[in-house]
């Protein structure tokens, strides 16, 4: 029997993940990783992961509700939490307004399961983060770009914008202030919702804190049932990924819509999960949230350094003030994918080629770089043998 004869049309567009396909080479410990973008699992808060489960479990009330099915929208205590984080940061909003999903990335799914029709038109960011376009694709969109910070506004909108506002991946360039009011008033004049990733908003290393998307439309509009901003956010780039625990925040009729495809989709996530996760973040989050900033930081600096030291002439990248990521642009004849190729070929180092991240008409000569699980010495090692690689390329011809 022949299977292809029977995939809907849709699944033409499901395409492997070059970044999960790397991950594949995680266990091989002769390769020096500069692409990957994990968290780092040394630093995760373990003794409070045992001693939130113990505790759980060794309570019969607790552990009854913990290995039950959680309502769909949600553990009650958990969502009453981020009401309070989301007011933290900007955002004054209601129970009604949170929905606990399985990691922000099936918000991402959600939202173009609810939201895209085929054909429809979908701005997002050109690099954008490949989780999200992988998500909209099997819905069918057609994208365009989101204009540049300070770019003429474009003659026609989109049925939703997609943004990372903060330190986003792959670039790990941030929106100013100016440049979120500047999005708001373009989503205005389009009468066009907003999808924001939030989900490195706290892997901040220096400059000040600029208020999300959603906050600034909570602000303008009066409240957040008048918002057209959905806001996505984690603890997987805070806590620990394995967890699955994200949530959406946006007005209480689409956190209703969005309930009912979470019913449709998995009933709800994990009891247990969530009430660990809550227990955790509690006592914890701001001890990890400071941990990662400072283990970030210092690999932050240290590639930034060997950057300078080992790039050839005609090669840029970005100065991230927070996340995870660095973006290179190389000289105009080269290939990202072939660089990629070459360096783990050659030179036992992996990296991730910009092209994976654009949607339509990629920039070849691009590449994603990660200081998050990679320890300054390694790093320096892995971008000499990177330039060692372009200079063989560019004096190639």
């Amino acid at each position: 029997m022949d299977w292809n004869d029977f995939y809907a049309s849709r699944m033409s567009r499901v395409v492997a993940s070059d970044i999960r396909e790397r991950m594949k080479l995680l266990a091989q410990k002769d390769i020096i990783h500069l692409g990957g973008g994990l968290p780092d699992p040394a630093i995760f808060p373990y003794r409070a992961f045992a001693d939130a489960s113990a505790a759980i479990l060794a309570d019969p009330v607790r552990a009854r509700t913990a290995l039950q099915y959680a309502a769909s929208e949600g553990h009650a205590p958990l969502r009453e939490w981020l009401v309070g984080y989301m007011g933290s940061i900007g955002v004054p909003c209601g129970i009604d307004n949170i929905l606990i999903l399985n990691g922000s990335q099936q918000g991402f799914d959600f939202v173009g399961k609810l939201l895209i029709s085929p054909g429809d038109r979908v701005m997002v960011e050109m690099p954008s983060f490949i989780g999200a376009l992988r998500a909209f694709d099997i819905y069918e969109p057609t994208y365009v770009p989101v204009p540049e910070p300070g770019a003429p506004r474009p003659a026609e909108g989109a049925k939703f914008a997609y943004v990372g506002p903060d330190y986003r991946n792959p670039t790990g360039t941030t929106l100013t202030r100016a440049e979120r009011l500047e999005l708001l008033d373009m989503a205005a004049a389009f009468d066009m919702p907003i999808l924001e990733d939030g989900c490195y908003e706290k892997l901040r290393y220096e400059g000040a804190f600029i208020p999300s998307v959603l906050a600034l439309d909570v602000e303008r509009s009066g409240g957040i049932d008048a918002s057209r901003v959905l806001y996505t956010g984690t603890l997987s780039k805070t806590i620990a990924p394995s967890l699955r625990v994200g949530w959406i925040c946006g007005p209480a009729p689409v956190i209703r819509k969005l309930t009912l495809i979470k019913q449709a989709s998995d009933l709800a996530t994990s009891a247990l999960n969530q009430m660990i996760a809550l227990d955790v973040v509690k006592a914890h989050l701001d001890t990890a949230v400071a941990t990662a900033c400072d283990v970030y930081r210092e690999r932050r600096d240290s590639m930034l350094a060997a950057l300078d030291e080992f790039m050839p002439a005609g090669v840029a990248w970005t100065r991230p003030g927070g996340g995870l990521y660095i973006w290179v642009t190389l000289p105009p004849q080269i290939d990202g994918d072939e660089l990629a190729r070459r360096a783990i070929a050659d030179h036992n180092v992996s990296t991730i080629s910009g092209s994976a991240f654009y949607p339509v008409d990629p920039r070849r000569n691009t590449l994603r770089l990660s200081f998050s699980m990679i320890p300054s010495e390694q790093a320096r090692e892995g971008i000499r043998r990177l330039g060692l690689t372009l200079d063989e390329m560019l004096k190639a011809g």
